[in-house]
């Protein structure tokens, strides 16, 4: 009998499983460990066309490698934090395409009130970096925390000015931990954990800096935030990327303007032209267009219209919370769909119980 972290990491190695069908399993089955050793719980539920389904391997070659995964956490220090997790980042999660887990080093609260990702390309200009300051410092008081990839340019510059402005920053690598890339960012990492934030990585110990990983990585950078800014980028490459998936996520994407002349902000302005993102040019504006104003008071509601249990449920969970995201409330709703989530918020807006914000935050008025 092994432990429900080596369950877990055994999960990794189920090449005829998706992660799809995984989470699918673990909604039925409850644990890693229930999914290898009570297949009964997961197989007949799942098993509605009556295919034959496999089952999960737990061969040596895979015991070796989570053995040693484990091993090398503990010397290292590295943690894990798994779909099931309450600490797993809530909007990671309503992402569909969403790691089953990931490594982290670091001690952050994955579930900050306000996350931005911001995301560039590894050329910046002085201009770039400068714009980059400008944005955070101008955020500093709102308590924001930041989200980037550790490559050279803009991620380095996102991380490094939220650090000089008293800003939680994570970073997302597209390899595993035995190595930093790139090595110039190495003192980076460190003092990116020293200050409070995190360093993150879905992918095992050992595994190199690969050119396929980092635009997989991206969906999870756009998948942590509230809204995704582009700061300064072509109209090719992982910035793009990022910009396109968080739009596809139906989250915020923002850009910032440059010079017409400079190729380098080609992408900014395609994003902006084709409506993926807004423009802005502030921190200030971020705060205002995301609603992330600070409350200066509560006001008392008081409800003349009937409601109905579900309508009750999402009003009372808003009001707790003061204001909450889609994200969030969906999460803390999971008997209700997405698509009936909607349609109960849709209906409590025309009644002019709530009102949505920008960045799809909720509110009673």
């Amino acid at each position: 009998m092994y432990s429900e972290q080596f369950y877990r990491l055994a999960l990794q190695y189920q090449e005829k499983f998706t992660n799809t069908a995984l989470k699918r399993m673990l909604r039925f089955s409850g644990t890693a460990a229930k999914l290898f050793l009570q297949p009964d719980l997961w197989r007949s539920k799942l098993n509605k066309r009556g295919k034959t389904l496999p089952f999960l391997l737990l061969n040596d070659q895979i015991r070796r490698q989570v053995d040693k995964e484990l091993a090398i956490m503990e010397k290292e220090n590295i943690q894990l934090c798994f779909f099931t997790d309450a600490e797993y980042p809530y909007r990671l999660r309503n992402c569909n395409d969403s790691p089953l887990l990931f490594f982290y080093k670091g001690n952050v609260d994955f579930n900050s009130d306000h996350t931005l990702a911001m995301v560039g390309t590894r050329n910046a200009s002085d201009y770039g970096r400068d714009c980059v300051q400008k944005i955070l410092s101008e955020l500093k008081e709102c308590n924001i925390m930041t989200v980037s990839g550790l490559a050279y340019g803009i991620d380095t510059a996102a991380h490094e000015r939220s650090i000089e402005n008293h800003l939680k920053t994570i970073a997302v690598m597209g390899n595993g931990f035995q190595t930093i890339y790139p090595k110039a960012n190495e003192n980076l990492s460190r003092l990116i954990v020293d200050r409070g934030g995190a360093l993150i990585s879905e992918y095992p110990y050992g595994t190199p800096p690969d050119r396929l990983n980092f635009p997989r990585r991206n969906r999870i950078i756009a998948g942590m935030a509230d809204a995704t800014l582009v700061m300064e980028t072509g109209v090719k490459g992982g910035s793009m990327i990022t910009a396109y998936i968080a739009h596809s996520y139906n989250r915020d994407v923002f850009a910032f303007p440059g010079s017409v002349f400079d190729r380098m902000h080609d992408g900014c302005h395609e994003l902006i032209r084709t409506n993926v993102a807004a423009i802005v040019t502030s921190g200030t504006q971020l705060i205002e267009m995301m609603g992330w104003e600070e409350q200066q008071k509560s006001v008392q509601t008081t409800l003349f219209v009937e409601l109905t249990d579900d309508e009750e449920q999402i009003v009372n969970l808003i009001r707790n919370n003061k204001e909450i995201t889609l994200d969030k409330l969906s999460e803390k709703v999971p008997d209700l769909s997405p698509s009936k989530l909607a349609g109960r918020l849709l209906g409590l807006e025309l009644k002019g119980v709530i009102a949505c914000r920008p960045g799809k935050v909720y509110v009673v008025v």
